[in-house]
């Protein structure tokens, strides 16, 4: 059964991206908003796909389960981790797939050679590392309070569609980075996190 549920997940994230892919030209049309980051909800969407967001979410955990004597495995060192791991990967992934962003090009699709300034990633956009970082973290989130996963979702997914919407991404850089920002939070949960005694789901 777990083999059937890791294919049915891998094909609904193919799924995606195709969609994503089909929808990139009217995203890029239809979907912007100039000077969305001059609003603080803006403002808000995008820092969350930052560690200037997780580190002092991580911090706060940490001195709550501190407090509780819990140990630091429940999650709280995870919170910071996986976010900055996750910007780490979306930096490789840059330089391995090389998909400039729309603005560059008037919406349209243009690969960097690899010739070309191999380490740059600066005007890379696939995938979306502000989304990939937030969705890390959701993920870690999610799991250490499971009741607290909407709002570490509704997040991330707004992080994404800002990045649409201020031009910065295609729609499918940042579907492929919440794909790839949840499955390395994911992994890193099921590696090294649990529930700290004494929590309830």
């Amino acid at each position: 059964m777990k083999r059937v549920g890791n294919s049915i997940a891998i094909a609904g994230a193919v799924v995606a991206i195709i969609v994503a892919v089909w929808l990139d030209p009217w995203a890029w049309q239809h979907a912007g908003m100039p000077g969305i980051y001059e609003r603080d909800w803006g403002r808000l969407l995008r820092v969350s796909g930052s560690l200037v967001f997780w580190a002092p979410l991580a911090a706060a955990v940490g001195l709550e389960d501190r407090a509780h004597r819990h140990k630091p495995a429940g999650g709280a060192w995870l919170l910071l981790f996986s976010p900055a791991l996750a910007g780490g990967v979306a930096e490789l992934l840059k330089i391995l797939l090389r998909r400039e962003r729309p603005g560059l090009h008037e919406g349209g699709y243009f690969f960097r050679p690899f010739a070309d300034q191999l380490f740059y990633t600066r005007d890379i956009g696939l995938p979306s590392s502000h989304t990939m970082v937030a969705f890390a973290g959701a993920a870690v989130l999610a799991h250490r309070f499971p009741r607290a996963a909407p709002v570490g979702y509704l997040l991330a997914a707004g992080c994404g569609v800002s990045r649409v919407m201020a031009g910065a991404h295609f729609l499918s850089d940042v579907v492929a980075g919440a794909i790839a920002g949840w499955g390395v939070g994911a992994l890193l949960w099921r590696r090294f996190g649990r529930q700290p005694a004494g929590d309830t789901p």
